[in-house]
């Protein structure tokens, strides 16, 4: 998954996130995205370049790109509302870590309780295994596993 952060965004900078997103082969059909100016003709033609279908919400309708405002609404819930960004750097990494965990940890109720990528089920091996909280995102989150007894 590649993803980027600035400030302050623009055309030639989203031209730019979506070349290096996709440079490669790739599944996407459609990209819905809202009606901010950054997404001018030029970045439009861009995703035509890439063979992607360019779809504008309606005008104040964030219901329509639901998928994204839910992200969004838990990273800043989740990650975001609990810390102060130093800068770019350090956003980046906050960001980084808080996808992986997405991704890997989080649990999702419309997966069953599991994370999109799937985790093992691990079962306590003896009556002296303990559960232990192993830190995700810098302490905000944790992921609990079964650990010997020392």
């Amino acid at each position: 998954m590649y993803f980027n952060v600035t400030f302050h965004p623009t055309a030639q900078w989203v031209i730019m996130q979506l070349r290096e997103a996709f440079k490669g082969s790739h599944s996407i059909k459609f990209m819905i995205h809202d009606r901010d100016s950054i997404f001018s003709l030029m970045v439009r033609e861009t995703f035509k370049g890439l063979g992607i279908e360019s779809r504008r919400t309606s005008y104040r309708s964030p219901w329509q790109n639901g998928i994204a405002e839910r992200w969004i609404g838990s990273c800043r819930r989740e990650l975001l509302d609990h810390v102060i960004i130093l800068n770019r750097n350090h956003l980046l990494r906050l960001l980084n870590e808080y996808v992986e965990y997405y991704h890997h940890d989080r649990t999702h109720y419309h997966l069953d309780k599991d994370p999109p990528l799937g985790r093992p089920v691990l079962k306590r091996e003896s009556d002296d295994d303990k559960v232990i909280a192993l830190p995700r995102v810098g302490g905000l989150h944790r992921k609990y596993v079964w650990k010997k007894a020392a």
